[in-house]
């Protein structure tokens, strides 16, 4: 693991919100990184965080004291904020054309950007990782900076929340070519920004619909598994993905339920073992965040279950249970991974600690 002389400055972008609100609590005592900066919108602006936040503040711990004083500036004060940091985490709430925007204006002050947004998701130079998986899509980070004419600034990504608990069983059964899938995810929450406080509908309901997910989750994993070709991201051809996304009365924790096809017909045993023993990045550099067992297969026939194994690994892990072979399938199988740590703030952090690692994101 690598080691630095002081901690690298970060400010977050959107911070007053549910992911930025995540950020703050995840970052609270990071052996690299320390909160320096907090931006959002000008009706938070020359508040303190404490003020800003105070009455939707939504996370069980409280706020960290370190940050409670910190004045909120302006997001939009783009070169205020980036001459105060070594690097930002973006979780603003805006249209996906001025996230774009400000993303890339942030970059170009040489401030490189870690986005929970999807709004650089397709683009092509943009890099979508997480870090277990295709952590060699850091090396389109060089065709971005020619682009956008920076040295150190740049832009990385993290993919959406509802693929995270069926695409690291992808990955690890790789060689036996995965080229079919039916999904379907029960998505917390917590997903939208909500709790049952704000969202009261919510309680003993399910909605059948979240709008432009299904899409994400068919189309991001292909980009996850694709390769870079001419200085951009091409993604795989397969497998296809079908998938339905559906909201359910729970706070974190997206399960899937997946159906799948194999080239390579393996053996549930083969299966199990090529998930327990599947590891990337993270774990061999010991980043601060890496979980030490990425994913975990549970033998007992009900679970994974949110309230038992979301928080798996600090809620950096990904769980999955209920392996067994199909009649019109290969197999099926049940994965459930967090939402708001592995699938939104914390996957950033992990991103910013392997491009921390990896000599990316340096001191100013």
């Amino acid at each position: 693991m690598r080691q630095f002389e002081k901690k690298l400055k970060v400010g977050i972008l959107g911070g007053t919100g549910m992911v930025g609100q995540r950020f703050i609590s995840l970052l609270e005592n990071h052996p690299w990184f320390e909160v320096t900066t907090i931006a959002a919108s000008a009706r938070s602006t020359g508040k303190t965080y404490e003020e800003a936040v105070s009455g939707r503040w939504k996370m069980t711990t409280p706020i960290p004291e370190a940050v409670k004083q910190i004045k909120v500036m302006d997001v939009k004060d783009v070169e205020a904020v980036a001459s105060t940091v070594d690097f930002v985490f973006s979780a603003v709430d805006m249209s996906k054309e001025e996230i774009r925007a400000i993303e890339e204006a942030y970059a170009k002050t040489e401030t490189p950007v870690v986005s929970n947004n999807s709004a650089h998701r397709w683009t092509p130079d943009v890099p979508m990782v997480i870090p277990e998986i295709n952590i060699d899509h850091f090396d389109v980070i060089r065709y971005q900076k020619e682009r956008l004419g920076t040295e150190r600034g740049f832009i990385a990504v993290k993919p959406n929340c509802s693929i995270q608990g069926y695409v690291p069983a992808l990955a690890a059964w790789a060689e036996f070519e995965p080229y079919e899938l039916v999904v379907t995810t029960y998505q917390a929450i917590s997903g939208a920004g909500k709790t049952f406080g704000d969202w009261p509908e919510m309680v003993e309901n399910i909605i059948p619909y979240i709008g432009g997910e299904e899409e994400k989750s068919e189309q991001e994993p292909l980009r996850i598994l694709g390769h870079i070709e001419n200085g951009q991201i091409v993604k795989a051809k397969e497998p296809t993905i079908t998938c339905q996304c559906v909201r359910v009365p729970v706070l974190d924790g997206h399960t899937a339920a997946v159906f799948v096809k194999f080239r390579k017909k393996p053996t549930k045993e083969q299966l199990i073992q090529k998930l327990r023993e599947y590891k990337g990045f993270p774990q061999e550099a010991e980043l601060p965040n890496a979980p030490k067992q990425f994913i975990q297969y549970r033998e007992e026939d009900d679970r994974p279950q949110v309230k038992l194994d979301v928080d798996f690994e600090n809620g950096f892990g990904v769980s999955i249970g209920r392996l067994r072979e199909d009649t019109v399938y290969d197999f099926k199988f049940i994965g459930l991974a967090h939402n708001t740590v592995r699938g939104a703030a914390g996957g950033a952090v992990l991103c910013a600690e392997a491009l921390a690692e990896k000599g990316y994101i340096t001191n100013k």
